[in-house]
């Protein structure tokens, strides 16, 4: 099986046991105020684009013959990094201005808009 296909099942699976926190979210609230999670509904954000992401690579990984390594690696790490940018501004919201998770937002966001860029050109086989 294709190495983004394998990717893309793991994060579906990852956003499908998500599911379950977003239920939790919204029967258990005060489980999240307890960890400290101060937006929670960055669980669904979360679980949503990890589904999307997860999607996005199968399908990748489907209609791309041996897509080159560079490009692989970029929608690995992109699709892996977008969901979990989410996280840090939910247990407080001034870690999205620290430099160290701007730097980790704007790689990501790169990586992923090349890679989706570079994929389109490319095309099915």
């Amino acid at each position: 099986m294709d190495l983004l296909v394998q990717i893309g099942l793991i994060e579906l699976a990852v956003g499908g046991l998500l599911g379950w926190a977003v239920v939790l979210r919204k029967e258990r609230p005060d489980f999240f105020h307890r960890i400290g999670l101060k937006q929670p509904r960055a669980v669904l954000q979360i679980h949503l684009d990890y589904v999307l992401m997860g999607l996005i690579m199968i399908a990748l990984g489907t209609v791309l013959d041996d897509p080159p390594a560079l490009l692989a690696g970029l929608l690995i790490f992109g699709t892996i990094v977008n969901p979990l940018l989410f996280l840090p501004g939910a247990f407080d919201p001034a870690n999205e201005k620290k430099s160290s998770y701007r730097v980790l937002a704007v790689a990501s966001f790169l990586a992923i808009s090349a890679a989706l860029v570079w994929a389109a050109i490319l095309g099915p086989a």
